[in-house]
């Protein structure tokens, strides 16, 4: 099983997005980011944001596996 966390560096390497990138797309400081990446639970809040910057449907980023190379 994938961690979130996992799960949003995937997507933001994918996109080849660096921490602070995202961290200013989601108002957030870039440590933030980091801690969530490496295992803290990020708020509804920021999942939501997560979802709308990656175009990723809740469902999808919640799963358990995420595929990302369709």
């Amino acid at each position: 099983m994938k961690r979130f966390g996992e799960k949003l560096r995937a997507l933001r390497q994918r996109e080849g997005m660096t921490l602070r990138q995202l961290s200013d797309m989601l108002g957030v400081h870039n440590s933030h980011i980091a801690r969530i990446e490496q295992g803290q639970k990020p708020s509804v809040e920021l999942i939501l944001k997560i979802s709308h910057i990656f175009n990723v449907s809740l469902d999808r980023l919640m799963k358990d596996e995420l595929e990302l190379d369709d």
